[in-house]
């Protein structure tokens, strides 16, 4: 009989799986406690929450939440790294840890319910997050009015300068 604070436990990890856009499955051992905690305060810092978790309660969690194919992942030290807004910010915070520490390694993800291979968070740390996209949706919208504004104005300017060459070719 499993016991209570298990069951909260399980309880807490589906409700948290249900939520993210992203989940990070990561094998932390081998980081110093300095390490994870200079982890945590990036995680933290981009809105990610990281915390480690028993596999058995992290495999019910998932079948909760009917996320299949996780059992691979889950084996060995697991912390997870989860994601409610931005779903590549884990990876990002990952890519750029990990330039300087070997750790923590990516053993699985959860991207918008589909479940990846470790091996890609290096992809999904290079995606341009919200802000990035939008701004460039923006300017390709502007794109077009700028280049029109251009066309409209170079015939006139054109005009404006054929009168002045010939006022300047009369006036001599």
């Amino acid at each position: 009989m499993p016991n209570t604070k298990n069951i909260q436990q399980v309880e807490v990890l589906t409700e948290k799986l249900g939520k993210a856009k992203a989940v990070y499955i990561t094998e932390y051992l081998g980081l110093n406690v300095e390490d994870i905690t200079e982890l945590r305060r990036e995680f933290h810092a981009n809105d990610v929450e990281y915390q480690v978790a028993k596999n058995t309660l992290l495999k019910l969690a998932a079948q909760n939440n009917e996320l299949e194919g996780l059992d691979q992942y889950l084996s060995g030290p697991t912390a997870i790294a989860l994601s409610y807004d931005d779903p590549t910010s884990p990876a990002r915070v990952l890519k750029k840890f990990t330039k300087d520490h070997d750790l923590p390694e990516v053993k699985g993800i959860v991207f918008d319910g589909d479940v990846l291979e470790g091996s890609k968070f290096k992809r999904i740390a290079e995606m341009p997050n919200k802000e990035e996209l939008l701004a460039k949706f923006a300017a390709l919208l502007q794109s077009p009015l700028t280049k029109l504004v251009w066309a409209l104005k170079s015939p006139m300017t054109d005009v404006g300068n054929a009168l002045r060459n010939l006022k300047d070719q009369k006036s001599n």
